[in-house]
């Protein structure tokens, strides 16, 4: 992480060059200090993570599944009223979707590099069909 604050801070300088001044160097060093202490406070914990959220998802009963499906589209369209007007679908292409959005998930915590790309052509799928971004929010 020392080395990577180094990179960072010699590139930011580089970047704005004739701004850059001792507020920017004092501000710079206290957010990689946070940045550096939660990323410490993370190390190690998302196998952790992995785990139960496996143990979770092969518990459910085919009830709680079916649950877990119809929430994720009842609190979206809550959250965004509009987005019905995308999903017209059936009920077995819905939940069909909601069960990949479930397999992502788990898959983020084995194979991070590979979902980063997953998830990314797959937001530009989305701009290609004039879904708004707001839809898809951080």
């Amino acid at each position: 992480l020392g080395e990577f604050k180094a990179v960072m801070l010699a590139s930011l300088r580089s970047l704005v060059p004739k701004d850059w001044d001792g507020d920017h160097e004092v501000a710079w060093g206290w957010l990689w200090e946070n940045v550096e202490r939660m990323l410490k406070n993370l190390m190690g914990k998302p196998q952790v993570q992995e785990k139960a959220l496996e143990r979770l998802i092969m518990s459910l009963t085919e009830d709680s599944v079916n649950y877990l499906r119809r929430e994720v589209y009842k609190r979206f369209f809550a959250l965004a009223p509009a987005g019905q007007d995308y999903f017209k679908q059936s009920t077995t292409r819905l939940y069909w979707i909601a069960d990949k959005i479930v397999e992502m998930t788990i898959e983020m915590y084995r194979e991070p590099r590979k979902m980063v790309e997953d998830i990314s052509a797959l937001g530009l799928r989305h701009v290609g069909y004039a879904i708004p971004t707001e839809f898809f929010a951080p």
